[in-house]
């Protein structure tokens, strides 16, 4: 069975030429970065060079580059570094919607003496700006946006709430995890103080992210222990990885044109036809500020689980904007943040493409789809009530 995998904003391929680039520095390359000799030295310079690869798709100096395990560390460390950096300060920001990475540590913090505000979204997914603003005050130690949805693809405004921000001094992070690789960014011309990333989330491997923090940010290391990194996150490097997020930076420069062209034409290509054959579904989020290849797709009156399952039996990977999967009866929170109804968010599908998805395997999609949903609704009982 040929596996169609449009699940790419959970994980990605590994792309063939990372994967190429790295081998040699499980086996025949390794030696310690910060061994004194020519042996580790060899190590060392790669590095760099990824270092400046990752920077150059950021438009960012390399020394503004910190190597993580991964986006959420990432996350971690640039929101503890604000908070520490401003000891004085116990209100801090971040919206309804965001990844658990971001979510779960404000939830921690407010148990711990931080007042947080949750800044809604509309129905679109959009944020709402006036809300965000009117809630800033002298005391707000750092606000932390996501750059676009892992859900439902939406786009937020950074660089608008960038220049608000700075205004106001107050430290900016973004969690740019499903942003990054994507769409440009541009970080001389984007007041971010602070940028999360992940390898995995842009054909790299899995295990190695990043943080982008602007020259004169204050920071406060999460990992301390060695010089590693310029003092700024202790532990040997993790060199493969590195090396492999570098390459898949290099590649992410190349490709993004494809991503915002052709990628986006196959995504609203899958969109429109599942749109247009099957009723009673709807897009969630908003339709224009969202990533290129990102849609989700709600299916009312059937369970998301249930239209996995059965596209799994064609090899068909997608994920649930639903958390059956893991046990709960309710839909995703960023979903209920953004008032889909009940019925339709149970059925929710999102469905993210990469450079490596083909026409062929959408128009797969279209003709399997339709009937799948069919079939559920024929055995739903809130299906036959709607009737």
């Amino acid at each position: 069975m040929n596996v169609i995998y449009m699940d790419n904003n959970a994980t990605t391929q590994v792309a063939p030429e990372v994967l190429e680039e790295m081998l040699p520095y499980f086996s025949e390359f390794y030696g310690n970065p910060s061994s004194m000799h020519t042996f580790g030295g060899m190590v060392e310079q790669k590095i760099v060079e990824a270092r400046e690869r990752l920077a150059r798709l950021l438009s960012a100096s390399p020394e503004e580059i910190i190597f993580t395990s991964c986006g959420t560390e990432s996350d971690n460390t640039a929101i503890r570094a604000a908070i520490l950096s401003n000891p004085d300060k116990k209100h801090i920001v971040t919206s309804r919607v965001e990844h658990p990475a971001v979510k779960n540590l404000f939830e921690y913090l407010a148990k711990n003496g931080y007042r947080v505000t949750f800044v809604p979204v509309d129905r679109k997914g959009l944020l709402d700006l006036d809300y965000l603003y009117k809630n800033l005050s002298e005391d707000t130690a750092v606000v932390s946006l996501m750059w676009a949805n892992n859900e439902s693809g939406v786009i937020f405004p950074i660089e608008e709430i960038g220049t608000v921000l700075k205004e106001k001094g107050i430290v900016f992070h973004t969690d740019a995890v499903q942003a990054v690789g994507k769409i440009p960014i541009d970080l001389k011309h984007v007041n971010v103080d602070m940028l999360s990333l992940s390898g995995h989330k842009l054909h790299g491997p899995k295990g190695i992210g990043a943080l982008y923090v602007r020259k004169g940010t204050k920071f406060s290391p999460f990992l301390i222990g060695g010089h590693q990194e310029k003092g700024r996150r202790g532990g040997t490097e993790n060199a493969a990885s590195i090396i492999g997020l570098g390459k898949a930076s290099e590649l992410a420069v190349r490709n993004i044109s494809s991503e915002n062209i052709r990628v986006k034409k196959l995504r609203d290509k899958l969109e429109t036809e599942i749109l247009n054959r099957i009723p009673n579904a709807m897009i969630n989020g908003d339709r224009e500020d969202r990533l290129p290849n990102t849609t989700s797709i709600a299916f009312e009156f059937v369970e998301g689980e249930s239209i996995l399952l059965m596209m799994d039996e064609y090899g068909i990977c997608a994920s649930s904007g639903s958390a059956c999967t893991s046990g709960s009866l309710e839909p995703s929170h960023v979903l209920r943040a953004m008032g889909v109804p009940f019925t339709a968010a149970h059925g929710s599908v999102r469905f993210s493409l990469s450079i490596y998805n083909t026409e062929e395997e959408v128009d797969f999609i279209i003709e399997k789809l339709p009937p799948i949903i069919e079939r559920l609704r024929e055995l739903s009982p809130f299906w036959k009530k709607a009737l």
